[in-house]
């Protein structure tokens, strides 16, 4: 299977509850960020420079948890930031466990090895590694050499003490095709139990532009990864590669994937800042969804991230007996 079972059949039980209540809206994943820290500056990240007002300050952890238990996403993907400086790290990641919730700690393994005695292997606990890249392009855009090397570190001590390991990838203009297919098969070799693939965002606060691909280019730029790069560690859904090879079109579902960090429930997603709420429910209320998305704000033009579309492949694969089929093939791989 390509999941962890336990985790598959959590989220579908989540899933399931929600449409026989005929929820009309309902997260699958809740984006914690506890800090806006980081230990490296990343090209194309947004965070550091979004929030530089208050890149000093952590969310406590009472809050982190209200966020949580307000929020009742089946998954919790802790990031940030850097979510290994925070101070309460293992006792947050405990607690949310504790409340049945799947857990992916989204690092950039700079700490990883150091920081792994905090931590537990546990059914519903996934660590998820940051990797950009070979070894010269991961170290250009995360702006600091020898970090490639620190990471696929933490990746090996993380797999021989029995965690489950996935690595995320963002991919830029920059990166070749032969480069990720390069880097996929390495971290096959590593036996890391799964790779998310997943185009940048032109995030307006990052000076430099010319770093990220237009929506054409990241179909151009998928339709060749995709032939080469579906291997069965891949966990980006086959439904999500066609989309951004440009062979099907999905709407967003930014409400699919909530996040929460030090200035509240930031609206209207993971990308874009128009207002942050305090309650989870005004924030489900008080954003007018029907106003984002391709087509509908420009900032949404050139943006095919998986945090917004990968849950809109979760929630419309049933309606086609023939998506269902192919995704319940795919993940029983």
């Amino acid at each position: 299977m390509r999941f962890p079972f336990k985790q598959t059949v959590s989220i579908a039980r989540y899933i399931s509850r929600q449409k026989k209540a005929k929820t009309k809206r309902f997260p699958l994943v809740l984006m914690l960020e506890p800090l806006h820290a980081c230990n490296l500056t990343c090209s194309g990240c947004g965070r550091i420079r979004e929030y530089k007002d208050t890149i000093s300050k952590m969310v406590p952890i009472e809050k982190c948890l209200k966020a949580v238990d307000e929020c009742d996403a089946p998954v919790v993907s802790i990031c940030g930031g850097e979510p290994l400086l925070y101070p309460e790290i293992s006792e947050l990641t405990r607690e949310i466990l504790k409340r049945g919730r799947v857990v992916y700690l989204c690092t950039n393994g700079q700490l990883l090895d150091k920081k792994l005695s905090l931590f537990k292997p546990h059914p519903y606990f996934n660590i998820n590694v940051h990797i950009d890249g070979l070894q010269k392009t991961h170290d250009i855009i995360v702006e600091k050499d020898g970090a490639y090397a620190k990471a696929v570190d933490g990746i090996k001590s993380a797999l021989s003490k029995g965690f489950t390991v996935c690595t995320n990838t963002t991919i830029y203009k920059q990166t070749s095709n032969s480069e990720i297919c390069q880097l996929i098969g390495l971290l096959d070799k590593l036996g890391v139990h799964g790779i998310l693939l997943s185009p940048s965002y032109c995030y307006e606060d990052v000076a430099d532009q010319s770093v990220f691909l237009t929506k054409k280019e990241i179909n151009e730029k998928f339709l060749s990864i995709r032939k080469t790069g579906n291997g069965k560690r891949i966990w980006s859904t086959p439904l999500y590669l066609d989309f951004l090879a440009g062979l099907r079109e999905f709407d967003c579902t930014p409400w699919g994937n909530v996040t929460y960090n030090i200035k509240g429930w930031k609206a209207p997603c993971y990308l874009i800042t128009d207002k942050h709420f305090e309650t989870f429910a005004e924030f489900m209320d008080g954003v007018d969804w029907n106003r984002y998305g391709p087509g509908k704000d420009r900032r949404c033009g050139n943006c095919m991230v998986h945090s917004g579309f990968e849950a809109t492949v979760a929630l419309k694969t049933g309606d086609s007996i023939k998506d269902a089929l192919r995704m319940a093939r795919w993940t029983l791989l």
